[in-house]
C-alpha cells in the first residue's frame, strides 16, 4: 500500500488551432496549469499531411515528442534528421539555440498524425548547453503487466513495479509511463517524493485518487499534490472500454521562468538577447543564416 497523492485539480484540454494547420489540445502551458515546474507545455496534437511545424527556433528548453499514430519527420540546422513512428519518441535539447522543422507524414487512409509533445525546462546551468537529439524506438521501451494482466505499462522513463526504463533521455529528471487499464483494474504507482506529477487521459474513463475521488474521461489533465508516495488509479468493473493515459512526473526546478514563444530563459534580458541572437544569427544561431529545411519546403513550395 502507498500513501496516495490527492488531486489538486482536473480539467479538460480544449482543442485549438496551432502552427500551420495543426490542431492541439494544450493542458500544461494554459491558464489552468502554467509553469508547473519543470513542465512548460503539453500539447496533444493532430496534424494532417498538409499541415505541420516548418522551420522555427528554440532556446533554453527540451522537447519530448511521443507519437501515437502516423509518422513525423524532423530536421535541424545541425544536420540531424529522421522519422518517428507510432510508439517512438524523440528528445530534443535546444540548449543555446537550434532551428528545426517537424512535419507530418501522409497516411494512406488520410488520417491525421497524432501524438504528444512535452516541453521541459532546463536547469539554469544548462540553458546554454550544446543542442542534441536522441530517439527512442517503440521496440526499445520496456513494459510490465500487473493486476492479473489487467494493467499494461510502457516504461518510457522512470521505474514501475520493478522494471526500469532503458536510459535517461532528458537532462531534467522526468518519468513518463504509458498506462492501459482494462475494466475492473487497479494501479498503485509510486513516484519520487517532492516531484510534480500529472496524468493526461487519452481514452476511456478512470478514477484517480485513493477513494476514486476524481473520475474523468478522455482529454483530461489530472494534477496531483506533491505530498504522498504515488498515485492510485482504478477502472470500473462495467467500463465499456479500456482506459489509456500517460503519467508524467518531474523534479521541480527552483528558478524563474521567462518565456517568449520558443525562447525559455531565466531573465527578461536573456529573452531579449535570444531574440537578438536569432535575428543576427549569432551566439548559437550562426547556422540559421542560410539554412532551410528540406521537409519544410513541403509547405513553402521552395
Amino acid at each position: 500500500m502507498i500513501v496516495a497523492r490527492t488531486i489538486a485539480k482536473a480539467f479538460k484540454a480544449i482543442e485549438k488551432a496551432e502552427g500551420a494547420g495543426a490542431k492541439v489540445r494544450r493542458s500544461v502551458g494554459t491558464s489552468q496549469l502554467k509553469n508547473f515546474s519543470p513542465f512548460l507545455m503539453l500539447d496533444h496534437f493532430s496534424v494532417g499531411s498538409e499541415a505541420g511545424f516548418p522551420d522555427h527556433p528554440h532556446r533554453g528548453q527540451e522537447t519530448i515528442t511521443y507519437l501515437l499514430h502516423g509518422s513525423i519527420d524532423h530536421e535541424d540546422f545541425a544536420g540531424h534528421k529522421g522519422t518517428i513512428h507510432p510508439g517512438d519518441l524523440q528528445f530534443m535539447t535546444a540548449g543555446r539555440g537550434i532551428m528545426h522543422a517537424e512535419m507530418p507524414g501522409k497516411n494512406g487512409d488520410g488520417s491525421p498524425n497524432v501524438g504528444l509533445q512535452l516541453w521541459v525546462d532546463l536547469p539554469k546551468h544548462l540553458k546554454f548547453c550544446e543542442p542534441r537529439y536522441r530517439d527512442l524506438a517503440a521496440k526499445e521501451i520496456p513494459t510490465v503487466t500487473i493486476d492479473n494482466e489487467k494493467v499494461f505499462i510502457k516504461i518510457i522513463s522512470g521505474t514501475s513495479h520493478g522494471v526500469d526504463s532503458v536510459r535517461d533521455l532528458a537532462y531534467t529528471p522526468v518519468w513518463i509511463l504509458d498506462v492501459t487499464m482494462k475494466p475492473g483494474a487497479k494501479l498503485e504507482q509510486p513516484l519520487p517524493k517532492g516531484w510534480n506529477a500529472f496524468a493526461y487521459t487519452l481514452k476511456g474513463k478512470a478514477a484517480f485518487g485513493a477513494d476514486g475521488e476524481k473520475r474523468v474521461g478522455e482529454f483530461y489533465n489530472v494534477v496531483f499534490e506533491q505530498e504522498g508516495d504515488g498515485i492510485v488509479v482504478a477502472t470500473d468493473d462495467n467500463a465499456e472500454e479500456d482506459a489509456h493515459f500517460i503519467i508524467i512526473a518531474g523534479q521541480p526546478l527552483d528558478q524563474p521562468v521567462i518565456q517568449y514563444g520558443p525562447f525559455v530563459l531565466n531573465t527578461e534580458e536573456q529573452v531579449y538577447q535570444a531574440m537578438l541572437d536569432y535575428q543576427t544569427h549569432s551566439n548559437g544561431f550562426e547556422r540559421a543564416k542560410h539554412w532551410q529545411s528540406e521537409i519544410g519546403k513541403r509547405m513553402t513550395g521552395r
